[in-house]
């Protein structure tokens, strides 16, 4: 069959969180740091479509492919691990410690961190002739995101704080949901649809990507938009990886491995005996 159903895809995402605590240092910094770059490369594709059509809806169409590009080629996000190798923590896989979850997830943000900051460099360079001039309309935009996802946010203290967190939390719900629609398939155009349904959702609706924001924010910076290291870090980035955690644990890890894989449906056997009314 081309579907795999809960009780199956929920084992292989318990397989796959396992196979990345024990993955070397060298492989995990290679497949994080191209997800990151191909990641930022979407983010930049898709908001030169909405500049350029002045449609959003059409750049979260299209900015799926980047997530199933970096899907289908084995690299590994942030929001993902997170959801991942935690199930294997809880599920008690030999080996699997609390440590190697930190490790992996370590050296997950740092690669994922090193491909969107080339992006970004990338995007910025392009963008004004090797910074021999100001930004064309892309990074211009680009810019200004930075400067409304910061101090946008500041200007509202606490309760901008929590927006910005629940943006993370409802991100990783969606995204996360992304990561085990590439497992519930066998098949590449059913890996692909099951990918891109819950992605559009996220980019659409505006919530903070921990992995896209560190292409935006650094990106953002290099173009001179106003705002500093510091807002980039307490008022996006930071909190932002907290929500991700959350979000994508809660809502997608725990609750698909608390149902389809710590409990069974309860059958009874076909000839047991009937009770009395």
């Amino acid at each position: 069959m081309s579907y795999l159903v809960p009780s199956e895809f929920v084992t292989k995402m318990v397989d796959a969180g396992e196979s990345k605590v024990f993955m070397s240092t060298r492989d995990t910094l290679i497949r994080a740091y191209m997800a990151g770059a191909i990641l930022a490369l979407a983010a930049w594709f898709a908001i030169t479509i909405n500049v350029n059509t002045g449609q959003p809806l059409v750049g979260a169409l299209l900015f799926p492919v980047g997530f199933c590009i970096l899907n289908l080629l084995g690299f590994d996000l942030l929001t993902g691990v997170f959801v991942l190798v935690p199930l294997a923590w809880l599920n008690k896989r030999p080996g699997v410690t609390f440590a190697g979850m930190m490790r992996n997830w370590g050296l997950v943000f740092v690669g994922n961190f090193a491909g969107a900051l080339t992006t970004a460099f990338l995007m910025a360079f392009v963008t004004t002739f090797g910074f021999s001039q100001a930004p064309d309309k892309v990074g211009a935009v680009i810019g200004n995101i930075g400067e409304a996802r910061t101090l946008g946010y500041a200007s509202h203290g606490a309760l901008g704080m929590l927006t910005l967190f629940f943006r993370g939390v409802l991100c990783n719900w969606m995204v996360s949901t992304g990561v085990v629609g590439a497992m519930i398939s066998t098949t590449v155009p059913g890996k692909i649809l099951a990918m891109w349904m819950p992605i559009l959702v996220f980019f659409y609706m505006v919530f903070e990507h921990s992995v896209v924001n560190m292409f935006l924010f650094p990106a953002g910076l290099m173009l001179h938009a106003p705002f500093g290291i510091m807002d980039y870090f307490i008022w996006n980035e930071i909190p932002t990886v907290l929500g991700n955690l959350v979000g994508g644990l809660a809502f997608t890890g725990l609750t698909l491995y608390a149902t389809h894989m710590m409990t069974a449906p309860k059958r009874k056997p076909a000839n047991a005996p009937r009770l009395a009314a």
